[in-house]
Formats: structure tokens, sequence, C-alpha cells
């Protein structure tokens, strides 16, 4: 061992990364001192650096209790190999594509310490080189040129916290002019490459000398906060409103932001609508186009003539009755009759109000007039519980209007319609403005669509609340569905939810501990008294009353619906106690503070049109490739390939959002529920919560938290415009 030098500084040559986290950049690596021929350990964030570099390092020494003496860099600068053994080692790492090992040797045998002058500089000499012809030099030269600007980049852009993956995707999206460009406008960055954000490119612009008020600044933090808003399910805001919430997130004077306001309008970065009298609202351009086009697609389907064949309605429902083997409720046969004689009807009720019933004889009714409906839903759960309720073949939104990724947008559309007389559409509370406004386009003329849904869930996981604003225009005519008929004496989550959604706070006797829980009951309470008893229970839950007594699996049989993300019984910190206990396998990709394992229950956060999988799919893991850190993920049968650069969309999903829950039913869902939800406590949520259960509801958490979510009607109301259009459009 190396003497170890009083000062905090130290300069070396990387000779071997043990660990590394590509995401945060933090590694665990041997480096050999200039004055020392041993190596010793250095451990720090260090994005981006390889094999063969020399590293100057600031930092301090410590002791670690199982790894010895080490040294923690805080800060560094690398430098590209100046030695023979730097340059091969730094070479042979497979940095540069199409550069092995072996190839590697090769080269620096041949041009010794001045290789990577060489690669850089004259190219067209590495022919000189046994093996490498013409093409071939272009292509190493090429591929040096890519992974130098790289690096560049990725020195340039750590300091602001780019991860070493945003890095990468920055270069693909702005080329070997990202530095210029970013230096130009930081603020693209926010536009262009997800993950980034506004404050990233606020401490970037700030270490350029750009001032809190300058326009570049102002201009996108007012996008950023029209996205903010739209992230939280808004539509819209108030004009007379936004230039307080400006003034206060980018902390300049309300005169600044609102004359920021008024030139990207001018801009046509954001639109100023004046749907309502005297009160202009503001919207991202794309989702006014999405409105506008919402509204002028229903007025167009309403207006239009129907192409059905004839049907003599009543007769009609004598036959399904028949089928059906007994007689429908008075409602059930007005749900049918007015999907049957209007282009758009709406039918909306809870669960065990007979919208099987209902679906199944409107599309026997159609099938036997040989018209063959279109069924369809937001999520691949819910297409497949609608092909089995209905009796027929149904699929998602997406897939229906056939996303084509070269071109970026559905192949479905206003241009070129889907051939359907009739379009059935389950779930339409699911429905955010972008894709409501894909499929009503897509709809022809002389089509039917009938909306089914549950409008006393929750809205949208995306922005907008379409199914009630449509209601709320009271331009469709809409059947409510407030009769239970799916009922037994063992079967109380119905009875339950619709209490619940009657603002009744009843419960079942809670119990203290999961070994107190009825295998025969389906909906039951088990207390506890804070955030750490909560997180506890519902592992115990998990592992000993579904594992154990239930004889399932609590990996694909049952879900956790939480309200928050954050806290200790929040979504976050209950994947990673469940994954630890539920998953025991080792070998896993990391990423930032995420671990993916074999086996693991996953969740796509965002649309992804390429791999063909969508916000809110659940899957499992089914193998992962440590050498690129891609992965395998099985979503129902289906086998998607995820690269590294996509895994920033995936999260783990042993516990979701009840938010993301929507449109999906299991076997068994365990809810933690605390007054430290306070925020997210409301009647829809835990209606919602509970209605996902299709077998077994368990609520672990405080009686009186359920009690206050229960009483809590007033849902957090969303800004749109959508009502407003349809009734002035």
């Amino acid at each position: 061992m190396p003497s170890q030098p009083a000062s905090d500084s130290l300069r070396g040559l990387l000779e071997r990364i043990r660990y590394s986290n590509e995401e945060d950049g933090y590694l665990i690596a041997d480096l050999r001192p200039d004055d020392s021929n041993e190596t010793v350990t250095i451990v720090g964030k260090l994005p981006g650096v390889q094999c063969g570099e020399t590293l100057k390092l600031r930092g301090h020494w410590s002791k670690h209790s199982v790894h010895g003496s080490q040294f923690k860099a805080l800060e560094y600068n690398s430098f590209l190999p100046a030695s023979v053994y730097g340059i091969r080692k730094y070479l042979g790492s497979g940095l540069v594509k199409g550069v092995s090992k072996g190839l590697a040797n090769r080269i620096v045998d041949r041009f010794g310490d001045s290789t990577l002058k060489i690669i850089s500089e004259e190219s067209a000499r590495l022919q000189e080189v046994g093996g490498i012809g013409k093409q071939r030099a272009k292509a190493i030269k090429e591929a040096w040129d890519e992974q130098s600007h790289i690096r560049d980049l990725s020195l340039f852009l750590t300091p602001y916290g780019v991860t070493p993956s945003q890095t990468l995707k920055i270069h693909n999206e702005l080329g070997f002019l990202a530095i210029d460009l970013i230096k130009e406008n930081p603020f693209r960055l926010a536009r262009e490459i997800r993950g980034i954000g506004f404050k990233t490119c606020d401490r970037i612009a700030l270490n350029m000398g750009l001032g809190n008020e300058s326009g570049k600044r102002v201009d996108a933090g007012i996008e950023f906060v029209m996205h903010e808003i739209q992230d939280e399910g808004h539509t819209a805001w108030p004009l007379a409103e936004l230039a307080t919430i400006v003034a206060e997130k980018l902390e300049i004077d309300e005169a600044t932001a609102s004359a920021g306001i008024y030139r990207v309008i001018e801009n046509r970065a954001i639109d100023r609508i004046d749907v309502i009298p005297d009160e202009a609202h503001c919207q991202l351009p794309y989702t006014n186009l999405a409105e506008s086009h919402i509204a002028h697609a229903i007025h167009r389907l309403l207006s239009g003539r129907s192409e059905l064949p004839p049907i003599k309605i009543e007769r009609a429902i004598h036959w399904a009755e028949e089928k059906a083997g007994f007689d429908f409720a008075d409602q059930q046969k007005e749900a049918i009759r007015t999907a049957l004689d209007n282009k758009i009807s709406i039918i909306t009720g809870g669960p065990g109000t007979g919208k099987t019933t209902i679906l199944r004889a409107i599309v026997s009714i159609l099938k036997a007039k040989k018209v063959n409906p279109l069924l369809a839903a937001p999520t691949g759960r819910a297409a497949q519980r609608l092909s089995e309720s209905a009796g027929a073949f149904a699929q998602t939104i997406h897939r229906l209007l056939k996303f084509d990724p070269s071109a970026g947008a559905f192949t479905i559309n206003k241009s070129k319609p889907l051939n359907a007389q009739f379009v059935i559409v389950d779930e339409s509370s699911m429905l955010d403005t972008r894709i409501a406004s894909s499929l009503c386009q897509a709809i022809p003329n002389t089509c039917h669509l009938l909306l089914v849904g549950d409008v006393d869930q929750l809205p949208s996981v995306g922005s907008g609340n379409v199914l009630k604003d449509i209601i709320n225009c009271q331009q469709a005519p809409l059947t409510r569905l407030d009769r239970i008929f799916r009922q037994s004496k063992k079967s109380s989550i119905v009875r339950y939810a619709h209490s619940i959604n009657r603002g009744i706070a009843a419960l079942p006797e809670p119990v203290d501990n999961s070994t107190q829980l009825d295998p025969d009951e389906d909906f039951q309470f088990v207390r506890a008294k804070d955030q750490p008893d909560c997180s506890a229970k519902v592992l115990e839950v998990c592992e000993h009353f579904v594992g154990r007594r239930l004889a399932l699996d609590p990996v694909s049989e049952s879900q956790v619906l939480a309200p928050m993300h954050r806290g200790e019984s929040g979504v976050a910190n209950l994947n990673t106690i469940l994954q630890s206990r539920l998953n025991q396998r080792t070998t896993s990709i990391k990423l930032g503070g995420s671990e993916f394992k074999v086996g693991d229950k996953v969740i796509q956060n965002r649309n992804n049109y390429d791999l063909g999988v969508f916000n809110g799919d659940i899957g499992i893991i089914e193998s992962v490739n440590l050498e690129d850190g891609s992965l395998s993920v099985d979503f129902d049968r289906r086998s998607v390939q995820y690269q590294k650069t996509d895994l920033i969309d995936l999260a783990l999903a042993y516990a979701v959002s009840i938010h993301k829950s929507q449109g999906s039913e299991y076997p068994v869902v365990i809810i933690p529920l605390l007054k430290a939800h306070f925020m997210m406590l409301q009647r829809n949520l835990i209606y919602t919560a509970v209605t996902r259960g299709r077998k077994k509801a368990i609520i672990v958490g405080d009686p009186a938290a359920f009690a206050m979510a229960v009483r809590s009607s007033e849902s957090k109301t969303r800004r749109t415009l959508l009502k407003e259009r349809l009734s002035y459009t």
C-alpha cells in the first residue's frame, strides 16, 4: 500500500472500474497514483470516466469498515491518456465501436503514444495496421469522433446533474452541435429532452450569466409552468391568474411575468382562448387543438346520419333477453334503446349495476344484424375485461388506431377513419384529452359511439376530464345505472363501494394483524397506528395472508395501491420493501435509485409508441443483460425489449398509485390508508381503489383516515374548456 498523501488531492491512472452506476455516475474503482506502482480504491460520482484516463481528484481519505482505506472524490478532472499503457487500456475498454481489445493492441503497437492523435487527425494511417481497410478506418474515425463528442458533452453537463443516459439522449437529439446549441439557449433541453427539467436548464443558464429576468428564461419558464399545470390534470388556466403562478415559480415580479405571457402568446408558444365570455384562458397549443377536435367531432357525429340497418328495438331487446335467459331491468333496457337509437350515448354506473349485461346484449343485437362493432378501452387490461364482458374481440385504443412509430402518429385518423358502424369504448373515465381527440377524429360521420364508464371514479391520469365534460354539456343522452345486481351474502366489495360513493363511512370490524383476516371475507380492514406499522402490515398481508393462507402469488395475483408516492407508506418505499422480500434474486441492473431484477413487477410510466407500451402497462421482467444494461419485460404474454435509454420510464410496480390502477382489476388489492395521506384523502380515490379488487379488498391503516376520505366529496376540480367548447361550438 503506498503512503497516503496528507493533502486532499490525488492524481493517477484509472486502472479498473469495480462498480459503476451509469445513471448517477457513482463508481468504485482502482486508481494507480502517478508516484506509485500500487493501486488505491477511489469512490464517488465520476460519470463518464473510462479505464486508461488520467484523473485528478479532490476529496479526502476515509476508512471503510469492510473495504479498508478509500479516497472519496468530491471533484474531478479527467484527461485522455498520454502513456502507451494508458492508451492501450483506454482503447481496449470497448469504448470505441468496432475496436476490440485485440485490435486496440495492434493499433497501439504500431503508433505508440501517438495513437490517439493518429485516430483523431490522421485516421487514414490506420490502414497501416493489418486487418484495417479504408472503410474500417473511416468507421473507427467516426466512432472516435462520436465518443469524443459524448465525452466533451458529459464533462460540460455533469456539473449540472445531467446523467450519462441523458447526455446520450442529448447527443442523439442535437448531434455534434449540442454544446453550441445549449450555450445559445439552454432552455431548449427542457422542451426537447425528456427527463431534463426547467431547473436543470436554469442552473446552466445561471452559470452562463443569463439573469432571472432574461427573455429566454422567462419564456421557457412560462412554458414550464403550463406543463406543470397540465401535469396536474388541467388543460387550461385563467390568463388573469397565470402571472401570479409564473412570478412565484420563477422568482420574478408579476409585471415581468405578465409581459412574458403576452410575448409567448404572440409567439404562439401558448394559446389564448376566449370561449368563456370575459374570462380568457391559456392553453398549450396541442391541448387547444385536441379539445377543439373533440368538440368538432362530437358535433359532427351528432348531426350525421346513422348507417345501422333497420332494427326493431323492442323486439331486439326481447330477443336478447331470451338469449341471456333472464329479463332485463328497466334501466338496462333504456340503456340498450338509447345506444341503438342515438349516434352518441353514454352509460355510467358503479360495479354490479349491470353494465356487462347491457354490453353483451348490444353486441349480440348488432352481430345479429351483421354489424361488427369495434370495442376498445384505454389499457390492455381494460380491453381484456371488455372482451370477456361483451363476448367479442376488444383492443386498446392505441392498437385500434394503429400508431406508426416512424411517422410519429396514428395511421387511423380524420383522413383515414375507422371502417366502423358502431364503436364501444369502455372505462371512458380514463380518456384523457389527447387520446380522446385522436379517437373522436377517427370515427366516421355515420358511426355510432357508445361511451361506457364510471364517472364517480378518479379522472384520467393524463390531463382533462373528458367523460364528465361530455356528460355535463348534456348534448348526448345519458343512462345512469344505480341499481345493484351483482351481490351475494359473501360479496361485500360491491356493497361497500356503493356505500362509499354515497358518503357512508361504514367499515367491517377492523382487525389488528394479518393472522386475524378471514379467507372467506372479501372486504376487510387491518388497523395500523403509523406509517412504519402500516408498511410492515402491508408486507405481512402480501406474504402471509395472500401468499400462504390464500395460496396465491403475491406478485402476480395481488396489487398494493397507495394514495401517495412519498412517505414510508408511499409507493416508492413500499416497492423497496416488497421487492426485497418477494424477489430474492441478486442479479440486477441499477438505474438511479432503482434496481431491476428478473421476476420484478414493473410499470410503464409514459407512452412509448416505438416499443408499443403505454402509460400504466404492468409486466414482469423476464431477463436482464448486464453487459449493455438492457432487459426484457413480459406484458400479458408479449415480450418487449428495453434498451438502457428506455428504462427511465420503467418503475417497480409491487405498489402503484391508485391513479395508475384505473381500468385494471386484480384478484386481491391491498390499500394503505393513513391520515398522513391527508392531501389525497378523497371519496373518489377510495372508491376507485376498492373497486379494483375482483375477489378481495383489504385496507391497512387508520379507520379515521377512511372516514375522512369517504366524507370528502370535494375532489380537486380540473380546469378544462371542453364543456364550453361542446356547448358553444
